[in-house]
Formats: C-alpha cells, sequence, structure tokens
C-alpha cells in the first residue's frame, strides 16, 4: 500500500512540483484546495506524512502545524522560503520533525520524508536495498555479498542508505552531509570522508572492492 503524503502550499508551481516529484516516487498525495479548514482536509486524507509551508493565506504554517499536533503525532515537514532562524526554532517548538529551504534538493526532501517515515514505522520503503549483488539491511544495520556480512554503525548505515538511493548517480558530498548532520551548526567535513573510507574497509573485508567510488570535486557514487 503506498504511504499517503498531504501538501499545504498556495504556490501552484510549487505544489504541483511537490506532487509530480512525491507521486513519481511511489507516494500517494493530496494537497489541500483551501486553507480555511486545512485540519478537515488533513483528517479525510489521514495522511502518513505532511509538507507544510510556513507562509500561507489566512493562517501561517505555523499556526497550522500547532492545528494539526492537537490531534495527530505524523510527521511534518516544513517546505518553506523563510529561512529565518526564528521560523526554524518556531518549527521545531511547535512540533515540526524538519525543515527544508527552497529552492529544495529533490534527493534530499525524499531522503528526509523517507527517513522520518521509517522512524514513524509506516515507512513503506523496503527494509533491504539492493545494488550490484550487494544487500543493505537496514533493520540489522548490516551488509551482504557473497555469503559474508559486515555490522554497519547508524551513520554507516545512513550513507549507504543515501548511495543506494541514489545508485548510479553523483552525490554530492554537501549533499550527503546535510542528509546526514541537518540542524547542526559546525560539522567538519572531514567526518564524511572518515566514515567513507571506514565504509569502505568493512567492504573490502567482505569481497566488495571498489564498490564506492570518488567523483574527484563532485562526490560519491556506487
Amino acid at each position: 500500500m503506498k504511504q499517503r503524503i498531504f501538501i499545504v502550499e498556495d504556490d501552484r508551481t510549487i505544489r504541483e512540483q511537490l506532487a509530480a516529484l512525491l507521486t513519481g516516487n511511489g507516494y500517494e498525495v493530496a494537497a489541500a484546495e483551501t486553507f480555511s479548514d486545512v485540519p478537515a482536509q488533513f483528517q479525510a486524507f489521514d495522511p502518513q506524512l505532511v509538507l507544510l509551508d510556513i507562509r500561507l493565506p489566512g493562517s501561517s504554517g505555523l499556526e497550522l502545524c500547532s492545528q494539526l499536533r492537537a490531534v495527530s503525532d505524523v510527521p511534518i515537514v516544513f517546505v518553506t522560503g523563510s529561512d529565518t532562524e526564528l521560523d526554524e526554532l518556531n518549527s521545531i517548538l511547535l512540533g515540526g520533525d524538519a525543515f527544508v529551504t527552497k529552492p529544495y534538493h529533490p534527493a534530499i526532501l525524499l531522503a528526509k520524508i523517507a527517513s522520518l517515515l521509517r522512524r514513524a514505522g509506516g515507512s513503506g520503503q523496503p527494509e533491504v536495498l539492493t545494488w550490484n549483488g550487494a544487500a543493505l539491511h537496514l533493520e540489522s544495520s548490516r551488509i551482504a555479498y557473497g555469503g559474508q556480512t559486515a555490522e554497519l554503525t547508524k551513520t554507516e548505515v545512513r550513507i549507504l542508505w543515501y548511495l543506494f538511493r541514489n545508485a548510479g548517480k553523483i552525490c554530492p558530498r554537501s549533499d550527503i552531509v546535510d542528509f546526514l548532520w541537518d540542524h547542526q551548526l559546525y560539522i567538519d567535513d572531514n567526518a564524511l570522508s572518515v566514515n567513507v573510507t571506514r565504509i569502505r574497509s568493512k567492504l573490502a573485508a567482505i569481497g566488495l572492492t571498489d564498490f564506492i567510488h570518488t567523483r574527484h570535486r563532485q562526490g560519491y557514487t556506487l
């Protein structure tokens, strides 16, 4: 069964872009048609996750977040052009689960959505991802290849999950860092390199050599 995502966005172009992106990635989507009765539309659709703008006609997204939190604990992701620290802080204090500023990176947004749905217990995503004979087991935090397995840390699983989900594409380092350590004020870029080095060592131990490729000044790819 497809996971349902409810969009609350007054910009028609952005709303349609979000709907197309989500539909194309296997989600069932509905969007608020008016903004005076959003909680009623939300309850009628009964989604597993909400994408919510802050600047809306009538009530603000922050007020709507409080109203939705009064009736549901589904993940709420703010996707907004408002990027002030106060708005981000208020979104968290009022029950928001993530804050993504426009223009958003589609892969980052999809990764955040999948991560939140998985934590909420309704991901609709496979527990095992595969690529070129390797199998990434999310629930047990391990990767298997040729009958051998390697145990992974939480961060290592998230890095590999991101690469598996974008297999065949070049994943910029900045996008991976943003996905891993969102909302943290300062993260040494070397932290990603250290984790990738550890992953490569574990992969080599089970026969997976040259699995993660570095693209000079671009990022990583499987």
